[in-house]
């Protein structure tokens, strides 16, 4: 079997845990391009932010966009790592047919 890494029950659990990480920050990102402010602790703000040119607001919003991207990027990587758990089950299923 070509590229077979993994068993059927840790490509489940990949793929589940995959879909989840997808999920929740997807949501995330979303709530931080909304500037959502139940968010603001999870923002890394700095004096320095706060005490900036003629609009402190804009660069807190700059760094809430900021972690909305990292987020997105995240789900990113959760989708690759639930695509390869994907093939990994399909090869589990493929190996479970053939005959030896």
């Amino acid at each position: 079997m070509a590229f077979l890494i993994c068993g059927p029950k840790l490509a489940t659990c990949g793929m589940v845990i995959s879909i989840w990480g997808v999920i929740m920050l997807a949501m995330l990102g979303i709530f931080f391009q909304t500037h959502s402010a139940v968010l603001i602790e999870d923002v890394p703000l700095t004096e320095e932010d706060l005490h900036s040119g003629e609009n402190p607001l804009q660069s807190v919003y700059s760094l809430y966009n900021q972690v909305g991207y990292n987020c997105f990027i995240a789900a990113g990587i959760y989708v690759l790592v639930g695509a390869f758990s994907f093939c990994q089950i399909k090869l589990n299923k493929r190996k479970e047919y053939l005959v030896h």
